[in-house]
């Protein structure tokens, strides 16, 4: 997308305009009407935003802490570590990071809503090496959670392992990588919003766990 400098201040200008209509359609009707946004992980965004300003005129942001790593980075990584990994060969971003960059920027705990997946990153011809991770690779694309259960986990050549830093599984067979969130991180994840106090959980995107088994996990640590 195409940025000029004004970008920043004219978001703000567009939300506090948007607040202003909605509170006057809500005199006139009695509804309640809810302004939110959603906003990236990365720190370029924070950077570009007013978040300590435009968040008096919003109810609450989600978060898309997702897409950290993926498909365009050299080497296998996390699709969404709630921490980082101390021996990654690049971007150490994480689920974390994120969160803290939005409320050092004067995001309120309460109106933050944490983005968690429901899909994982599948990278192929990876080097056999470190149980696949970190390794290059020569193709990879998303692949949702109910792909990964239906043909990845528990067959015939595929292990998982539990990253202890990062707080993900990811599945490895020799030479297939998969990324993904499973019940145990997503539990983690439940357990992060409450000790953080933040607004809860925001989903992307409810089709790719027909079976529930991630959104049960999800509700339950929320509760």
């Amino acid at each position: 997308n195409k940025t000029r400098p004004e970008d920043k201040r004219n978001f703000t200008l567009l939300l506090k305009m948007l607040r202003k209509k909605l509170d006057e359609q809500s005199i006139k009707d009695g509804k309640e009407y809810l302004l939110t946004i959603a906003g990236a992980a990365g720190s370029s965004f924070v950077k570009n935003t007013e978040i300590g300003i435009l968040h008096q005129y919003i109810d609450y942001a989600n978060i898309m802490t997702y897409d950290i790593h993926g498909n365009w980075d050299k080497y296998t990584d996390f699709n969404a570590p709630l921490y980082s990994a101390s021996n990654s060969p690049q971007s150490k971003w994480s689920v974390n990071s994120s969160v803290d960059a939005w409320l050092n920027a004067g995001l309120p705990v309460d109106k933050l809503v944490l983005g968690v997946p429901f899909y994982g990153y599948k990278f192929d011809k990876v080097a056999n090496s470190n149980n696949g991770l970190h390794q290059s690779y020569t193709s990879g694309s998303s692949i949702s959670y109910k792909e990964i259960a239906n043909s990845y986990l528990n067959k015939a050549g595929y292990r998982r392992y539990f990253n202890a830093e990062s707080k993900v599984p990811y599945l490895f067979n020799g030479s297939t990588f998969i990324s993904y969130d499973d019940e145990e991180s997503m539990n983690l994840k439940a357990q992060y919003i409450k000790s953080k106090g933040l607004g809860g959980a925001m989903i992307w995107e409810l089709s790719q766990d027909p079976n529930r088994v991630l959104l049960n996990s999800l509700y339950k640590g929320l509760n």
